[in-house]
């Protein structure tokens, strides 16, 4: 009989908790008698608008004129200066060397 009392009240006690915790979940009604309250909303932040892009031009590629070296009928372009061909023979020996 023991067993069956301590079983019994040990069932009891936790039923007893269980219902404990509904009872104090409760449903509040009230009045408020209370002036409306502003709040202001909070300040909105806008993104400036991004710089435009900037699109630059390909590089173009001008080509030197061209140079070129040698005879040009009866005088001599050495990059520099035309020569006569008497002065260029003057300035020159045989094998295009100056001295």
């Amino acid at each position: 009989m023991n067993t069956k009392r301590l079983a019994l009240s040990l069932g009891a006690g936790a039923l007893a908790l269980g219902f404990s915790g509904l009872a104090l979940a409760r449903v509040d009604v009230g009045i408020n008698l209370g002036a409306p309250v502003y709040v202001a909303p909070a300040p909105v932040y806008v993104a400036p608008p991004p710089p435009p892009p900037v699109y630059y031009p390909q590089p173009a590629y001008v080509a030197g004129p061209a140079v070129i070296i040698g005879w040009h009928g009866d005088r001599y372009y050495d990059g520099h200066r035309y020569w006569d061909r008497r002065e260029w023979e003057r300035h020159h020996d045989d094998r295009g060397r100056r001295y």
